[in-house]
């Protein structure tokens, strides 16, 4: 392959100032402090225990909340949200992505595909929040990641795993609409990797993972902005340390919990509705 020199002027190209995306001053802010004091006098409504290199789903109504918690040990999850009425929008990672950036926590929010695009849930409490940014570039919750799924690993590896959270979280919705294998895998989406601890190397540019730094006990909570399906995978990686689809790392069960605020504490607070662009797209 061709190797190019640099061009005369490489260093003052390399110097141009990078611009924001997406910049978001005026990116509607949720209000944090309504949605905690709803949270405090919260009943719990339920719960489902995911099991190790398995899926579960569970249904969240808008306005209440749901939390996932690590228990057993270091556990990371693969989530997948969709409208509880309308399978057609789902959780959209790209978006989130640019709006948030590749790691997500407090205060931000998990945002739906095209044409709906609106906040669907926000995450309003993180005991992972303190660990920033290490030094290899790694941060907790990442919407970059795919999903460890059964295609890349028999196109590098020729192997027939089933356990990946791709096909756990197909078959988990399967199960839960009581419909086909091949009709629920095409609305498993890319995700949120809950606690998993990732990033892109400096010198490759390569999507990397190391070792969760969670904890039994540490949990995420989100606040439903609208009705929710929700898809949770425990991840065969575990802790992800190593390796992401494996029958050999030691992996835990992860707990989700929902949770019910009080009537009247959500006083003032809308779902969000779908985006208002008139979808008319120049014609």
């Amino acid at each position: 392959m061709t190797k190019f020199s640099a061009p005369s002027d490489a260093v003052a190209r390399r110097a141009v100032a990078p611009v924001i995306c997406y910049p978001t001053e005026t990116l509607p802010q949720p209000d944090l402090a309504l949605y905690r004091a709803a949270r405090e006098g919260a009943t719990k409504t339920g719960e489902v225990l995911v099991r190790a290199r398995d899926a579960l789903c569970f249904e969240v109504p808008a306005g209440h909340f749901f939390r996932i918690t690590s228990v057993g040990g270091p556990q990371v999850g693969d989530l997948n949200l969709w409208n509880r009425s309308d399978l057609s929008e789902r959780f959209y990672s790209g978006k989130t992505r640019a709006l948030h950036g590749t790691h997500i926590t407090t205060g931000d929010r998990m945002w739906s595909s095209f044409p709906h695009m609106r906040p669907m849930a926000t995450i309003v409490a993180d005991t992972l929040d303190w660990y920033g940014v290490d030094p290899f570039g790694g941060s907790v919750h990442d919407v970059i990641g795919t999903r460890c799924d059964p295609y890349t690993g028999n196109l590098l590896a020729g192997t027939q795993y089933h356990h990946c959270c791709h096909s756990n979280l197909t078959r988990a919705l399967a199960d839960h609409l009581r419909i086909p294998l091949t009709e629920a895998e095409p609305h498993v989406h890319d995700v949120l990797n809950v606690f998993m601890c990732t990033g892109f190397t400096r010198d490759t540019g390569q999507y990397f993972m190391k070792a969760s730094p969670v904890r039994p006990g540490d949990y995420l909570e989100f606040f439903a902005e609208i009705d929710l399906l929700g898809n949770l995978s425990a991840c065969p990686g575990g802790d992800c340390s190593s390796e992401h689809s494996s029958d050999v790392a030691s992996c835990h069960p992860l707990l989700v919990e929902t949770f019910a605020p009080e009537e009247g504490s959500l006083s003032g607070w809308e779902s969000p509705a779908p985006s208002g662009y008139d979808r008319t797209h120049g014609r």
